[in-house]
């Protein structure tokens, strides 16, 4: 599996590169910004980009989207309940955080237990509302992308329109925690992590 980690823009997202080592295709989950870094490393490790994931729809994940999926004409795949957000500046806050709009009608709906087949690997979506309505996690083998969702010691704010505490934490505790504890967690920010790790020391699940 190819796993690469691109830290971008002010709000430092991980922006990941994931796929097959075989084929070279990948998934763009959550391209935040500086597109052209993507671009860079996709260009430096040879990979062909299939399609743009996101794991919801704020500013700060999809802030290199449209320049992306215009360079490489791939699709952008997302949970239904955000496609709104981002076809609308004052729901995805991207001229609060960039100055600018940024607004595109994904191409693809994903949903609970769909499957993006990329190369010889099978990436599971599941929705993980709380965050957002539309949230979702990418499991992947042994591999979990959690967004926004759950970090590393921590969980993913409630606060924001469509946003539940109650709901994240029964998205975390029925969805992620049911997953094996080797699990590894990529997360939409900071340093990544495991389940079993987040199961024994995260405070807000405890």
């Amino acid at each position: 599996m190819i796993l690469e980690n691109i830290v971008v823009g002010s709000y430092m997202v991980n922006c990941y590169l994931t796929g097959s080592s075989d084929t070279k295709e990948v998934l763009i989950i959550d391209p935040g910004s500086s597109p052209g870094s993507i671009k860079a490393k996709i260009d430096d490790m040879k990979l062909k980009p299939i399609a743009i994931l996101l794991t919801h729809g704020h500013g700060d994940h999809i802030g290199g989207v449209i320049e992306l999926k215009e360079h490489y004409g791939i699709p952008v795949y997302m949970h239904e309940l955000d496609g709104d957000m981002v076809g609308a500046t004052r729901t995805n806050f991207t001229r609060m955080m960039f100055g600018r709009s940024i607004e595109f009608t994904p191409e693809k709906f994903v949903g609970d237990g769909d499957i993006i087949t990329v190369g010889d690997l099978e990436y599971e979506i599941i929705h993980t509302p709380g965050h957002t309505q539309g949230g979702i996690s990418i499991k992947c083998g042994d591999v979990v992308f959690t967004g926004d969702t759950l970090f590393h010691g921590s969980i993913g704010r409630t606060d924001l329109p469509g946003g539940s505490y109650d709901q994240l934490i029964g998205s975390i505790k029925t969805k992620l925690m049911a997953l094996p504890d080797d699990t590894r967690v990529y997360p939409g920010h900071n340093s990544a992590s495991s389940i079993g790790y987040e199961r024994k020391y995260n405070p807000f699940l405890r």
